[in-house]
């Protein structure tokens, strides 16, 4: 996933007939999928501090897995200071892959493997130390 969960996705196979290419709508599942994020202090359904789609709870994150017999929620679209982020007890995880991200957050970046007994591992990317800006000009 991008974003998250959506209340308007009930099946996986949803996501395999939304159209393609396509428009993002302003809500419905392919807005959700791109734009809700997870929150910690809700429970069920929450409004999105973005303006657009939803806050999810751990709870959903929980029913949603059961539903779809799978053990993990892998996403992105949200910057973690340390590159991935768990949330639910484990059961979703953020990978924000880039490093001091438009040189306004000083987060690292993260990748995630998986190998073959389902084990997930981390390699870090250290966002780049700071230059400080010459106040000399570069060119007489």
């Amino acid at each position: 996933m991008h974003g998250g969960l959506s209340p308007d996705l009930s099946k996986l196979d949803q996501i395999k007939s939304l159209p393609r290419p396509c428009d993002v709508p302003e809500s419905g599942l392919l807005c959700d999928l791109l734009w809700a994020d997870p929150g910690r202090d809700v429970q069920g359904w929450g409004e999105n501090d973005r303006g657009v789609s939803w806050t999810f709870g751990a709870d959903k994150v929980s029913e949603f897995l059961l539903k779809q017999d799978l053990d993990l929620v892998c996403r992105a679209h949200q910057v973690v200071e340390d590159g991935y982020e768990f949330f639910a007890d484990k059961q979703l995880v953020t990978i924000f892959s880039a490093p001091n991200y438009c040189g306004e957050f000083d987060n690292a970046g993260a990748m995630m493997s998986v190998d073959e007994t389902l084990m997930c591992s981390f390699q870090i990317l250290q966002p780049a130390e700071k230059k400080p800006k010459s106040l000399l000009p570069t060119r007489i």
